[in-house]
């Protein structure tokens, strides 16, 4: 299973960008998808997750209303549309994948598989 992530930069505050995650190796439908974020000194942090349909997401307190999170099951990807940037929005974005559902997808040990990361960085 891989899992790589895409589209981080450097934007100014106020900005927007959007990750992608392409999924290889597995049935992607069948699994749910995250995306976590750790800043530096900081530990992993839930940012988004949706299910396997896309029927249901789930978002931080911290992003709401300012991130989406999307997927394209038939072109194994997932999607993370990040408006309203703010300089506390920097951080490294990871994706992961969970092959059974689970309520609230939220915590990192719940994710079977794991991105390498793409760095996002706000400038105020």
């Amino acid at each position: 299973v891989q899992l790589q992530a895409s589209g981080g930069g450097l934007v100014q505050a106020g900005g927007s960008l959007r990750l992608s995650c392409a999924a290889s190796g597995h049935t992607f439908s069948s699994y749910v998808m995250g995306w976590f974020r750790q800043a530096p000194g900081k530990g992993r942090q839930f940012v988004a997750a949706i299910t396997r349909s896309g029927g249901n997401t789930y978002y931080a307190d911290s992003v709401k209303g300012r991130f989406t999170i999307s997927r394209d099951n038939a072109k194994n990807t997932v999607n993370l549309q990040m408006n309203s940037l703010k300089p506390e929005d920097t951080a490294v974005y990871y994706c992961a994948s969970r092959k059974t559902p689970v309520l609230r997808p939220t915590l990192g040990q719940m994710y079977d598989y794991w991105g390498q990361g793409t760095q996002v960085t706000v400038s105020s």
